[in-house]
């Protein structure tokens, strides 16, 4: 992964009043007593690329592309991240998300795109930085298409936080409240993780 400290510099210099204070921006530069503002040409060349995957892609990895976009935008650091999904299987392939996804994103305001279900590659392995499944069997499966995760890329969602666990199917229990309830935990402390981690 790029580091993240430089390459969203801008975001830094722009916004840097409204972020949380918990993160103490330190890629400021001084030149004498004043700031520095980043040339155009620096800014942006890499971003952290974040797959979510769970068996069908249109419940759960729809729900949590979607869930982190929707932070990652309120935070300011659109141009930082590209957030996509991917299913395990062939199942749902082309399929937009599902109904209650649908629903849900739209009950708590959050945009649902046009996405249409994808199936994992192998490629996808090496494209991004964090691959991220929704229960133990996604993992497995995630571990096969990969090849293995010798760069230990690949992670449950709910491992960013405190508990841990799975993320249970919408589509088999029909509880997708319970599952924003999860998926938004999930890339809430997903989030602060990367940052963490990549500004320190």
């Amino acid at each position: 992964m790029g580091n993240f400290t430089s390459i969203c510099t801008s975001f830094y210099y722009h916004d840097i009043k409204s972020y949380d204070k918990i993160y103490e921006v330190k890629i400021l530069r001084k030149l004498g007593e004043n700031l520095v503002k980043p040339r155009k040409n620096e800014v942006m060349k890499d971003k952290v690329k974040i797959l979510m995957v769970c068996h069908g892609n249109i419940c759960r990895s729809t729900m949590a592309q979607y869930v982190m976009q929707y932070l990652v935008d309120k935070r300011g650091l659109s141009d930082c991240f590209y957030i996509d999904s991917a299913a395990t299987s062939t199942e749902e392939i082309g399929n937009r998300p599902h109904r209650g996804t649908q629903a849900k994103l739209y009950e708590v305001g959050i945009p649902c795109g046009d996405h249409r279900a994808v199936q994992m590659r192998r490629s996808d392995y090496e494209k991004y930085d964090y691959l991220i499944g929704m229960d133990t069997w996604n993992i497995r499966n995630m571990n096969r298409i990969a090849g293995g995760d010798p760069e230990h890329k690949i992670y449950k969602l709910l491992e960013f936080t405190n508990r841990g666990g799975d993320i249970s199917d919408p589509w088999y229990t029909g509880n997708f409240d319970e599952t924003y309830t999860d998926v938004m935990e999930g890339c809430q402390a997903l989030l602060e993780h990367i940052l963490k981690e990549d500004m320190e």
